[in-house]
C-alpha cells in the first residue's frame, strides 16, 4: 500500500490525533470510503495514498446515497467528537473548537460554533455587519433549524464537519472522505458545505442522498444556517474577502426564520 505523510512540526498539540480519530469514526460504519489511517504521532498522521480519478454522475449519486447512510449511523450527541480536542481550518492555521455534548443542534451550533467565532472577528467588522451576524445567530438560537424546513428536530448525525469539495476525493472506490472535522451534528451541515463553494455533480449527490434518506420540500433554503459557521471561520482565517458572502447568508438566515414563523 502506498503511503501519504501529512506532517507539520508547528501543528497544535492534539491536532493529528483528532484528525486520525475523526477518520476512524467516519470509517467505522463501513458505508462510505474514508482514507485509511496507517499511523499517527504528535506532529504527523500517515495515511493511505489515494488514487484520484475524474468524478461522474453515477459516482456522485452513489456517494450521496453513502453519505446519507453515514449520517444515519448517528452520534452520541450534538457537539460530541471522537477526540478530546477538535479543530477546524487548514493545516497551516487551524483553530480549536469546543467538543461538548449537548441535547440540541441549536445549543451546539450557537454556543460552540457561531458565537465564539463571531466574537473573534467582531473588532474587524462594522456595526452594521456585526448586527446582521448577531441577528442571524439569534435566529438560529430559536431552534427553528433543529429540524429541516420547520419540521421536527433531527437526531444527531455522524457528520464529516468540513465537507467542502476539496475534502471529497474521487477515487476508484468512489467519493472518499479526507480531512474531517468530525462530530455529532445536523445532517444538513455536510450538504451545506458541499453546496457552499461548488462541488462537481452536486445535483447527482443530492439525488443519491434523497434516494436513501428523503428530505422535506424547501430543505435547500435552510442551507445558509448550516454553512454559516464555515463562512464566519473563513472571515476569521482569511479576512474580509469572505465577508460579503457571510453577511448575505446572515440576512438569508434571519429572513428564513421569519418565514418559518419563529
Amino acid at each position: 500500500m502506498s503511503e501519504f505523510l501529512k506532517q507539520r512540526s508547528t501543528a497544535p498539540e492534539g491536532f493529528f490525533s483528532a484528525e486520525a480519530a475523526g477518520l476512524q469514526w467516519l470509517a467505522a460504519p463501513g458505508v462510505v470510503p474514508v482514507v485509511a489511517v496507517l499511523d499517527r504521532g504528535a506532529d504527523f498522521v500517515l495515511l493511505e495514498r489515494l488514487e484520484s480519478v475524474a468524478p461522474d454522475a453515477q459516482a456522485a449519486f452513489v456517494f450521496g446515497r453513502r453519505l446519507a447512510r453515514l449520517h444515519d449511523a448517528g452520534a452520541p450527541a450534538f457537539g460530541w467528537a471522537p477526540a478530546e480536542q477538535s479543530w477546524f481550518g487548514p493545516l497551516e492555521s487551524p483553530f480549536e473548537v469546543t467538543a461538548q455534548p449537548v441535547a440540541s443542534f441549536s445549543d451546539f451550533w450557537v454556543n460552540q460554533r457561531l458565537r465564539p467565532v463571531a466574537a473573534d472577528i467582531a473588532d474587524e467588522l462594522t456595526d452594521d455587519e456585526n448586527a446582521a451576524i448577531a441577528s442571524a445567530i439569534t435566529a438560529v438560537s430559536t431552534g427553528v433549524f433543529d429540524g429541516i424546513a420547520g419540521g421536527d428536530p433531527e437526531p444527531p448525525s455522524r457528520v464529516h464537519g468540513d465537507l467542502w469539495s476539496g475534502n471529497l476525493m474521487w477515487t476508484p472506490d468512489g467519493g472518499t472522505l479526507i480531512d474531517p472535522a468530525a462530530h455529532g451534528g445536523h445532517r444538513l451541515e455536510d450538504l451545506a458545505l458541499l453546496a457552499l463553494f461548488g462541488t462537481p455533480f452536486l445535483a447527482d449527490i443530492c439525488a443519491g442522498y434523497e434516494a436513501a434518506h428523503p428530505l422535506p420540500s424547501g430543505w435547500r433554503r435552510d442551507l445558509p444556517a448550516h454553512s454559516f459557521f464555515a463562512l464566519l471561520a473563513h472571515v476569521k482565517l482569511f479576512g474580509r474577502g469572505f465577508l460579503g458572502q457571510t453577511v448575505a447568508a446572515a440576512r438569508e438566515i434571519t429572513a428564513r426564520t421569519a418565514e418559518l414563523g419563529a
